[in-house]
């Protein structure tokens, strides 16, 4: 088998066991998003203690 079989194989395989919806879900886990997720997070984070995110968390989950 190619590639391109194994790969048709394979999505087959996941669209009989978790349906359509989710072998779209299983398979966006391995896409590769954009960015520097590290660089950001760190340009988000920089300016906050960790006392005032868990402030920000608290408050989150109680309005929820």
């Amino acid at each position: 088998m190619n590639l391109r079989q194994i790969r048709q194989k394979g999505v087959e395989a996941l669209i009989h066991k978790l349906g359509p919806a989710g072998m779209v879900r299983f398979l966006q886990q391995f896409e590769q998003g954009e960015g520097d997720y590290s660089k950001e997070r760190h340009q988000l984070l920089e300016k906050q203690t960790v006392t005032e995110l868990i402030d920000k968390i608290h408050r989150r989950r109680e309005s929820e």
